[in-house]
C-alpha cells in the first residue's frame, strides 16, 4: 500500500506538508438553483484567495428514486422532513450549468472541479477536462465509482466521514490499484454542523502515517477554529462549505462560511502553517537584538584595584553585557585588577589572575 509520495499537484499547485494548506471552497448547493448566484459565488470565492472551488455533480435520479416510502424520508437533522428525491432536486447543480461554471473559473484563473456521484457525472466532468475529482464521504463505500474515477488518472481527494478503517483501506486500495497516483485522504465528521468536541483532529496525522497518504480535513464545523487547528496536526488540504450569505438559507448555508470568514480561513491557515516551522533551539534572527536585555552581573559599587569582591559589590541585573548569572558565586572572593566604577559590566578581564595592580 506504500507509494512514498508526499506531494501532489492540481493545476500546477503543489499540495503537501511543505506547502501552505490547499483551501477548497465547497459551493455545494448554496447557489439555491440560480446560476447567476453560482457564477457570483465562484467570483467571490476566488477573490477570497482560495486555491479551488468545488461543485457537486448529480441529478436526483442519479442519487435516489422518487419514492415516498419511509426509507426515503429524512428524519431529524438539518433536512428533517425532506424526501430524498426532493432534497436532491432542490440541491442539484444542473448538468447544463457545468460548462459555463468551468469556463467562468478558467476566465478567473481559479481551479474548479467537482464531486461526481455516479459514472454519468464522471463522463461529464471528463468532457470538461476536470483537473481532479473528489469522492464524498457517503460514496466512500461505492468502490465501483472509485474504480471508475481512478481509471481516469486524475488526482483524487476522498473524504472518510462515517468510515471505519476497513472501509478506508478498501477505498484507498481500489483507487491505487486502478491507476490513481495522486491521492489525498480527508478526515471528516459527517454531521451538519459537526460538533467541535467530536472533531478528533489527531486522526489527520494517523491517516497519513497509517496509509502513507497526504491527509487533510473536510470541515463541517462552524467557524474557522477547527480548520486552523488542523494545520498543526498535518492537514495539507482543507475543504470548507461556502455561501455568499447564510441568510439565503441554501441547503448547506447553516454550516457554510461567508466571504469574510473564508478570507480569514485562507489567511489564518497560511499563518498557522508558517508558525509550525521546524524544531530547533538556536537563537532565532528576530531574537538577537533582545539578548542584551537578559540579566547579567554588574558592579553596583566602586572598587579599587586589588579589592576583593563581595556580595555587596555585584548584582544580577539587566542589561546582559556582563557575565551570565550562573557565574555569580564564582566571582565572589576574586579581586579586581583595575579601578571599577559603579555600573560596570563584570567580565573575566577585570578579575585578577595573578595580575598586579
Amino acid at each position: 500500500m506504500k507509494n512514498n509520495k508526499n506531494v501532489i499537484e492540481i493545476n500546477g499547485r503543489k499540495i503537501g506538508p511543505d506547502y501552505k494548506p490547499y483551501i477548497i471552497a465547497e459551493l455545494s448547493a448554496n447557489h439555491n438553483g440560480i446560476i447567476e448566484k453560482a457564477l457570483e459565488s465562484i467570483e467571490v470565492a476566488a477573490s477570497c484567495g482560495v486555491d479551488a472551488i468545488k461543485i457537486q455533480t448529480y441529478t436526483p435520479e442519479t442519487m435516489t428514486i422518487d419514492c415516498d416510502k419511509s426509507d426515503f424520508q429524512i428524519k431529524g437533522g438539518l433536512w428533517d422532513g425532506y424526501q430524498l428525491y426532493d432534497l436532491y432536486k432542490w440541491a442539484q447543480t444542473p448538468y447544463e450549468w457545468h460548462k459555463q461554471l468551468f469556463n467562468k473559473a478558467k476566465e478567473l484563473g481559479i481551479t474548479l472541479f467537482s464531486t461526481p456521484f455516479d459514472e454519468s457525472a464522471v463522463d461529464l466532468l471528463e468532457s470538461l477536462d476536470t483537473p481532479a475529482y473528489k469522492i464524498a464521504s457517503f460514496e466512500l463505500t461505492d468502490l465501483p465509482l472509485i474504480r471508475y474515477v481512478a481509471q481516469k488518472g486524475k488526482p483524487m481527494i476522498m473524504s472518510t466521514g462515517m468510515a471505519n478503517l476497513t472501509e478506508i483501506e478498501e477505498a484507498i486500495t481500489t483507487a491505487r490499484e486502478n491507476g490513481c497516483q495522486d491521492l489525498v485522504i480527508l478526515h471528516c465528521i459527517s454531521a451538519y454542523p459537526a460538533p467541535v468536541e467530536q472533531s478528533n483532529l489527531a486522526t489527520i496525522r494517523d491517516l497519513a502515517q497509517r496509509f502513507d497518504v497526504i491527509s487533510g480535513l473536510s470541515d463541517h464545523s462552524l467557524g474557522t477554529v477547527v480548520s486552523v487547528a488542523s494545520v498543526a496536526l498535518g492537514a495539507t488540504l482543507i475543504e470548507k462549505h461556502f455561501t455568499l450569505d447564510r441568510n439565503d438559507h441554501g441547503p448547506d448555508a447553516a454550516f457554510s462560511l461567508e466571504p469574510e470568514e473564508l478570507k480569514k480561513l485562507v489567511i489564518e491557515t497560511n499563518l498557522a502553517h508558517q508558525a509550525i516551522g521546524t524544531s530547533g533551539y538556536e537563537t532565532k534572527p528576530v531574537e538577537v537584538d533582545n539578548i542584551k536585555f537578559r540579566r547579567s552581573i554588574y558592579f553596583i559599587k566602586e572598587l579599587k584595584c586589588g579589592e576583593t569582591i563581595t556580595e555587596n559589590h555585584i548584582k544580577r541585573i539587566r542589561p546582559g553585557y556582563g557575565l551570565a548569572p550562573k557565574y555569580y558565586n564564582d566571582i565572589i572572593g576574586k579581586k579586581v585588577n583595575v579601578n571599577v566604577e559603579l555600573g560596570t559590566a563584570v567580565t573575566w578581564e577585570l578579575l585578577s589572575n595573578d595580575k598586579k595592580c
